[in-house]
């Protein structure tokens, strides 16, 4: 079976998700629902939904959760985001759906390993590099894989947002594009050369368009 891989959700990082949760509230007139916690990795997260299937996450550092024993993943202990973060949060990284990981990651090794996860009665397998870095400094996708029908999307109210288009900037643009055109995600994400990574979506709320 030959693997398909389509946009799952986007990520936001902050350094409290009481924080993260007011600015995209701030930014979008809509509250993220309480998600849950990742114990493997010390985090917790708050969703909302961006229309059929695909979703917003804030997610930070538990204070109440165990240091785990290897790097949090999304580039959360790394100092340079950390101290960016303090700033304030912002849009981190991006997470693409496949129904085959295994070729995936033998596709784009840079993605790092197939990884078990679960947060309450949720689990799925997703790629996380063994240092904890976000692929292509966020704009390259982690990828998951959900075991069944299921997606967290499905049990989020509407909140009369969606995506509109995401755009990208890079140092080294070139291999960028070549790891997410290897995914076939080359028309979801356009990356231009800038001096510092970043990632923007544009995304369509009930008061107008907004940029995060």
């Amino acid at each position: 079976m030959t693997f398909a891989v389509e946009p799952d959700h986007i990520v936001v990082g902050a350094l409290s998700l009481g924080q993260g949760c007011d600015w995209i509230e701030q930014q979008l007139g809509a509250r993220p629902q309480p998600g849950g916690r990742h114990v493997a990795m010390g985090t917790h997260n708050a969703l909302l939904s961006l229309g059929p299937r695909f979703f917003l996450e804030v997610i930070a550092i538990d204070p109440a959760g165990k240091t785990p024993p290897r790097p949090r993943w999304f580039d959360l202990d790394e100092p340079r985001l950390k101290a960016a973060l303090a700033e304030g949060p912002q849009l981190i990284h991006w997470v693409a759906r496949t129904n085959d990981i295994t070729q995936v990651v033998a596709r784009v090794p840079s993605l790092g390993v197939v990884t078990p996860m679960s947060r309450g009665d949720l689990t799925w397998q997703i790629t996380i590099p063994e240092d904890g870095h976000r692929p292509g400094r966020g704009l390259v996708p982690t990828v998951i894989q959900w075991p069944d029908k299921r997606h967290p999307s499905d049990s989020l109210a509407d909140s009369g947002c969606t995506l509109a288009v995401m755009a990208g900037e890079h140092p080294e643009p070139g291999a960028v594009r070549t790891e997410i055109a290897a995914l076939g995600l080359s028309d979801l994400l356009k990356v231009t050369y800038a001096k510092s990574p970043r990632l923007a979506a544009m995304i369509r709320t009930p008061r107008g368009v907004a940029t995060i």
